[in-house]
């Protein structure tokens, strides 16, 4: 469903008429366009605190870009800045500054004590003002549990407050600002996860802390069709988020099962035929489903590299007044068919080496919700299943979570307006999300690159203000 308030606050007349009745005046965001768009465009400016492990990566990551790189210089904490390499430029932060930023990237890594916060300051204090509409800004910490010394644990940590007040400084101009915790020695790891946060297809991600491992070796890729060859099974395919999670999967690469319950078919044919998939009519609750899906991913492809579970249902009433298949059926299709099916897979060796097993939570499984006892017990049930299975899986296989805030869809066309708008306007950026938004984020976990992602829940909600 369009959004006429977000057309109508970025005409001439509505914007005044906005700004005059304190209204929010959300910016359109920028999303791809193209499969071959440059993941950053612009000026970008890298600082590091002293002590920086992932500086001399970040220089070497976007050495390759089509952005111009500079780093900070002109203030002692921010020395190691120069690190980025020889293809950025000094930038003296203690003049006059010129330039709006795509993106601003600094090095948390080296901060040990809550006194050297004080880099934080001093690299984004004079440049914060100087974010590009749609800008980036993306911190690189160390993984606070990784930190021996518990002032070290503090300062770590602190970067998930600061990044997340950021974030909400910045929404009013589309701008984003996440954060990426590193394990030791886990650099190599940084690449897949940079490009996504400072592209367009981290458009509706804001306010988000992902931690990444060490993971395996990652194998190189046409970077235009990273998953050619991968198979992916994507459950509840024929419309809204399913959809664009089976078209985006396509394309960058992959051949996909989409799947969906019978009355859905024709529906889901569509889909399918429009990406060479196959269809695959299935309801995930059927006591033989797991075993159905197994064989014809076993029949058709020899196995599956990627299982996104996305199909969900709702069925509201206060707990009171819920009855009891409300509460079974709500369970049992978003968190115990996912298990069966995994399992099945698994078992049978059919979910393939680096394989990516992706589940949508939702932000009512972290911060609950009104008439949702049964919805927001099964979502938060994922998360503690992705958390579980990430320490168990092997083979390089890896498990991680979207939890989605307000998208457009076919389900939240039909709420009520006055609830509609709330849920659009309840964020950083005063707007709902796409479907591609949920699937840029899925292409992301799924991307070789990605293996260091592991038993991370992402919330793709523009930095609602529900929920943490």
């Amino acid at each position: 469903m369009s959004d006429l308030y977000l057309k109508l606050v970025n005409t001439p007349v509505g914007k005044t008429a906005a700004q005059s009745l304190g209204l929010p005046s959300p910016v359109p965001l920028k999303r791809l366009k193209r499969v071959d768009q440059p993941f950053i465009e612009g000026d970008v400016l890298i600082g590091s605190a002293a002590g920086g492990k992932a500086v001399a990566t970040i220089g070497s990551i976007l050495s390759s870009s089509a952005a111009k790189l500079h780093h900070a210089a002109g203030i002692n904490s921010l020395a190691d800045s120069s690190m980025a390499g020889n293809k950025a430029n000094a930038l003296g932060l203690d003049q006059e500054i010129t330039q709006k930023f795509s993106a601003l990237i600094f090095d948390a890594t080296g901060i040990k004590s809550p006194d050297e916060l004080r880099a934080l300051y001093d690299f984004f204090h004079p440049t914060i003002k100087k974010i590009a509409g749609n800008g980036r800004v993306l911190v690189i910490g160390q993984t606070p549990s990784s930190c021996r010394k518990a002032p070290h644990a503090a300062a770590q940590q602190a970067l998930e407050g600061f990044v997340r007040a950021v974030g909400k400084e910045i929404g009013k101009k589309g701008a984003t600002a996440n954060l990426i915790w590193m394990a030791p020695a886990a650099e190599e790891q940084l690449d897949s996860s940079i490009r996504f946060f400072l592209s367009p297809r981290s458009a509706y991600v804001s306010g988000q802390c992902v931690r990444i491992g060490k993971g395996t070796t990652a194998p190189a890729t046409n970077p235009v069709a990273p998953l050619t060859g991968k198979v992916a099974l994507v459950t509840g395919a024929s419309r809204g988020i399913g959809a664009a999670i089976a078209e985006t999967l396509a394309r960058d690469g992959a051949t996909v099962i989409g799947l969906d319950i019978p009355p859905a078919m024709e529906e889901l044919q569509k889909v399918t035929d429009a990406i060479n998939g196959k269809a695959l009519a299935c309801d995930i609750t059927d006591e033989a489903a797991p075993k159905l899906i197994a064989d014809f991913a076993e029949e058709h492809f020899g196995g599956i590299d990627l299982v996104i579970h996305n199909a969900g249902i709702t069925r509201d009433k206060t707990l009171g007044n819920m009855p009891e298949h409300f509460w079974d059926m709500t369970i049992a299709v978003n968190l115990s068919a996912e298990e069966l099916i995994d399992e099945e897979l698994t078992e049978r060796g059919l979910l393939k080496d680096n394989g990516r097993i992706v589940c949508i939570s939702s932000i009512s499984g972290i911060a609950g919700n009104f008439g949702q006892t049964n919805y927001s017990t099964a979502k938060s049930g994922v998360i503690g299943y992705v958390e579980s299975m990430a320490k168990h899986l092997k083979n390089g296989i890896t498990i991680n979570a979207i939890a989605p805030g307000f998208i457009e869809t076919q389900m939240t066309a039909a709420m009520p307006m006055t609830i509609r708008e709330a849920g659009r306007r309840m964020n950083s950026l005063s707007q709902g999300g796409q479907p591609v938004d949920v699937a840029e984020a899925i292409a992301w976990y799924c991307n070789p690159a990605s293996s260091g992602v592991n038993g991370n829940v992402v919330r793709v909600c523009g930095q609602s203000l529900i929920g943490k």
